[in-house]
Formats: C-alpha cells, sequence, structure tokens
C-alpha cells in the first residue's frame, strides 16, 4: 500500500538539467520509481550516456536536447516526449546556472544569463509543461528546484540568490492559479549538496569550514533528496501545493 503510493507507474516525466548532478539523478530516481522520463539538457552526448544507464537498469528514459532559453527548442522537447511516450505528468525544473561576482562586479550579461536560465527559462518550461497537461486533461506535479539561497544569502550570488527566491513565489502563483485543473506545482530547495563538480571544494579546507556551519556536520548526498522528490511526483501528495520542501541538514536553522 505505502509502496503503490510513491509509485510512478504510467506517469511521464521530464527533467531539465538532466545531463549531470543532481538532474541526472533525479531522472533515474524517477525512472526507479516506474515512470517513462525524458532526460532533457543542451549536452546531449551526457544526456544519451545517462538514458542509457536508466534504460540498463530496467527502466526507460530517452535524451532530448532542450535550451530553457530557447522557446522552440522547449516546444521541440516536449512534443520529442509527447509523441515517444507520452504527455508529460511529471516536470522537474532543474536547470540552473550560478555565477561567483560580487553585486558591485556583476555585469548585465551575467546578470541575464542567470535570471534567463533560473527564472524565465523555469517560467517557460512550466508554462509548456502546464498546457500540455491541460489539453490532454491529465492533470500533474510540477517541482521546481530552488535553494536554500531563496530564504538566506551569501555573499557572490546575488543574481543567483534573487533567481531562486522569484522561483520560490512563481511555484506559489503557479500553484494557485492551476490548482483548478489538477496540477500541483511546488519546490525542493536543497542546501549544500556533494556533486561531482563540487566535492573537490567541500574536500578544502574552506569546504570543511562551510560544513562546520551546517547543522548535521556534513553536505547533502543526492540521494538525500529522492525522498522529498518522490512524495511530490506522486499521489502521496495529492493534496500539497504551493509548497517549498528544505533538505538542507538544518542549515536554514543556524545561528547567524
Amino acid at each position: 500500500m505505502q509502496q503503490a503510493l510513491f509509485s510512478l507507474k504510467g506517469r511521464v516525466a521530464l527533467v531539465t538539467g538532466a545531463s549531470g548532478g543532481l538532474g541526472r539523478h533525479f531522472a533515474a530516481t524517477l525512472a526507479g520509481a516506474g515512470a517513462r522520463v525524458a532526460l532533457c539538457a543542451r549536452n546531449m552526448d551526457s544526456l544519451q550516456q545517462a538514458a542509457k544507464e536508466i534504460r540498463a537498469a530496467g527502466g526507460e528514459g530517452i535524451a532530448l536536447q532542450m535550451d530553457v532559453r530557447d522557446p522552440d527548442s522547449v516546444s521541440q522537447a516536449f512534443e520529442g516526449a509527447r509523441s515517444r511516450l507520452g504527455t508529460v505528468t511529471v516536470l522537474v525544473n532543474n536547470s540552473g546556472v550560478a555565477g561567483a561576482e560580487r553585486a558591485l562586479d556583476v555585469d548585465e550579461a551575467s546578470w541575464d544569463r542567470v535570471l534567463e536560465t533560473n527564472l524565465k527559462g523555469a517560467w517557460r518550461v512550466a508554462q509548456t509543461a502546464a498546457k500540455g497537461m491541460l489539453a490532454a486533461d491529465t492533470g500533474g506535479s510540477i517541482i521546481n528546484i530552488a535553494s536554500i539561497l531563496a530564504f538566506r544569502v551569501a555573499g557572490g550570488v546575488s543574481p543567483y540568490a534573487a533567481s531562486k527566491a522569484g522561483l520560490v513565489q512563481l511555484t506559489r502563483a503557479l500553484a494557485l492559479e492551476l490548482a483548478r485543473h489538477e496540477i500541483r506545482v511546488n519546490a525542493i530547495a536543497p542546501g549544500y549538496f556533494a556533486t561531482d563538480m563540487n566535492r573537490a571544494f567541500f574536500e578544502s579546507p574552506q569546504g570543511e569550514a562551510m560544513i562546520k556551519r551546517i547543522p548535521q556536520r556534513r553536505v547533502g548526498e543526492p540521494w538525500d533528496l529522492d525522498g522529498a522528490l518522490l512524495l511530490l511526483a506522486s499521489d502521496a501528495a495529492a493534496y500539497m501545493t504551493g509548497t517549498t520542501i528544505v533538505v538542507d541538514g538544518g542549515h536554514l536553522c543556524s545561528t547567524l
């Protein structure tokens, strides 16, 4: 009974930013729960390898190129998913970029790159997914990947923090408008997570100092997000919409 509650059998999921890091893990997790998964990003080589790994594990996954900043690219990827798998009923809006410049040093091109991807791109993909769900009268679940930097801030990340704060509020706005159509919109706000790109940093003296500020005294591993992801994607969260689940080892509770 409990396993059936979290099952995604018969669902079609689309994950953006799925060529590596958390997005790649999200796609594998959804496939493991029974979803047919479209993996989307710009890097087709990495996407195809990730999809191949899903199929080797007994799941169903396809690779589709998508640039969330390009409306035509988004439309084409959704059409590819629909024609090959069916209407997308679970969206994981994971694409994101960041920078490392102080606010006074950020130029408009850098600002636009982050906001265009993290906020406008997420809106574009969510809107496309919702229109498809409405047309097919399926209902569904949209999961936006935010960040604890939507709630607290660090130096050198002003565009990223602003984009993720906007994404949390966009989640609420979409949830309000789409609830009557049985489309749920929620978000996950991860804290600091170890991926292949940053694992070496967390093993450095600077990274170890950062870990000491996390109450659980460790960074997250990708599987620490599985519970929140499967909850929001499945019928287990049928009465949840407009909420953000924080997964951060207690980081937001740490003292200032």
